[in-house]
């Protein structure tokens, strides 16, 4: 097995680079892994930087109803999808561990809905589901922020995922790493909310991969976030978040008022 890789992007002295996690430095790249980026001799102290979205999509697409027990607390569940449900959010989205998610005004309830997020290597259409995981370029960790009385009121999803900083995503992107039966817990202010298994999904990650790739074609570097388990519920300013799956990390960020 080759070794596991910890990519991120990261802010450093006025410019935005690729970089590899390593102990208590980012090695710069000269540019996205899977476009054929290659680690230069330069590396930055990690005290120095500003952590960016390990991701730059030309779309996010988000799965919905994928553990049964969150089905079952779901307020819109009728019953267990028969086939994917998909949705997406905008890349305005996207904020980076420890950054802070915005509650907006004048809505009732923002939920953390935390999720393992797959990122696109190679992209294709129509990829069969034997496969679908030779595209995959790694694993990262995915806070599917959701205004849950608008997602009600509306019917479908877009204006309930889609306010600026309702992605969160990272720490960093995990390469070479056996996500199967990995662990996910959310946590609130240090206390637990989710617990689930990346095995317990209704619809597999290859199985996730191939009916998208039927509907629009993935390009490398494309988001896919894979559905929350049972136990979503609400922040409010002031409140730490945490998302942490096993073999790949914990994602972190802080809630405020706009």
């Amino acid at each position: 097995m080759q070794s596991t890789h910890r990519f991120v992007r990261f802010a450093w002295k006025g410019a935005n680079y690729w970089g590899e996690h390593e102990g208590n430095h980012v090695r710069r790249w000269s540019g996205a892994p899977y476009e054929d980026g290659q680690p230069t001799e330069r590396s930055c102290p990690i005290l120095d930087v500003e952590w960016l979205p390990p991701v730059v999509p030309s779309k996010i697409i988000a799965v919905g109803l994928n553990y049964a027990p969150h089905v079952a607390e779901s307020a819109s569940a009728d019953a267990i999808p028969d086939e994917p449900v998909i949705f997406l959010k905008p890349s305005t989205a996207l904020i980076a561990t420890e950054g802070s998610i915005i509650l907006p005004p004048n809505v009732d309830r923002v939920d953390y809905e935390g999720e393992l997020g797959i990122v696109i290597g190679i992209g294709g259409r129509s990829i069969s589901v034997a496969a679908a995981l030779n595209h995959v370029w790694g694993w990262t960790i995915v806070n599917d922020v959701t205004a849950r009385n608008l997602q009600k009121k509306d019917k479908q999803w877009t204006r309930a995922k889609g306010f600026d900083t309702f992605c969160p995503v990272g720490p960093w992107v995990q390469t070479e790493v056996d996500i199967s039966q990995a662990k996910l817990t959310t946590r609130l202010n240090g206390e637990v909310r989710q617990q689930g298994s990346v095995d317990q999904m209704i619809f597999p990650i290859a199985r996730l991969i191939s009916f998208i790739s039927g509907v629009m074609t993935l390009h490398a570097g494309d988001l896919i976030s894979t559905g929350t388990p049972a136990g979503v519920g609400p922040l409010a300013a002031g409140d730490r978040v945490e998302v942490e799956i096993e073999g790949i990390g914990i994602l972190v960020n802080h809630v405020k008022v706009s």
